[in-house]
């Protein structure tokens, strides 16, 4: 979308149910106005697209209370005009999206994968982290045992050395 180019566009909604071979126009969008045009979807359908445009960049509708009546293709029409100021560019795009309404919810063999993979993944970082931070503690135990000990020896170095001049100091009368 360019907003320095005035657009408009129409959105057209078919449907064919399986066993047909037509598609019935069922719903239309033009000039922020919906219309349901089939009877099958009366109060059934909704506009999930651009609002408040004419310049309409997103055109899905929702399908509500769906039935095993609501299987087979859809069609998405979308008529779209660019009007420059010497002329008007139409330009238009099809969509087929085939629906199978089913009686239960199923799960495909990817997503279920993909959700072992994440747990899999989940656990392995986090074995990772923990490996990370016992070598990082052992690290930082270890400079500091090395410097307790070096502070040690110059204490150790630091009072010997005042035992020494101790001892060379004689006592005036």
């Amino acid at each position: 979308m360019r907003g320095e180019v005035p657009a408009s566009a129409t959105v057209d909604w078919w449907f064919m149910s399986k066993g047909e071979s037509e598609f019935a126009h069922i719903y239309s969008y033009a000039d922020m106005t919906g219309y349901v045009m089939d009877d099958r979807f009366v109060e059934r359908l909704d506009w999930n697209g651009s609002k408040k445009t004419v310049d309409v960049q997103d055109g899905s509708i929702f399908i509500l209370n769906v039935t095993y009546n609501d299987t087979g293709t859809y069609r998405c029409y979308f008529d779209r005009t660019l009007t420059f100021p010497n002329y008007e560019f139409h330009t238009n795009a099809t969509k087929f999206i085939t629906i199978n309404v089913v009686g239960k919810e199923t799960r495909g063999t990817a997503s279920i994968l993909s959700e072992v993979m994440m747990y899999v993944s989940i656990i392995g970082l986090q074995f990772w982290l923990v490996v990370e931070m016992i070598y990082c503690y052992r690290k930082i135990s270890a400079a500091g045992e090395e410097a307790l000990r070096e502070s040690e020896a110059e204490y150790l170095a630091i009072t010997s050395e005042s035992k020494d001049n101790c001892a060379g100091v004689t006592v005036s009368e």
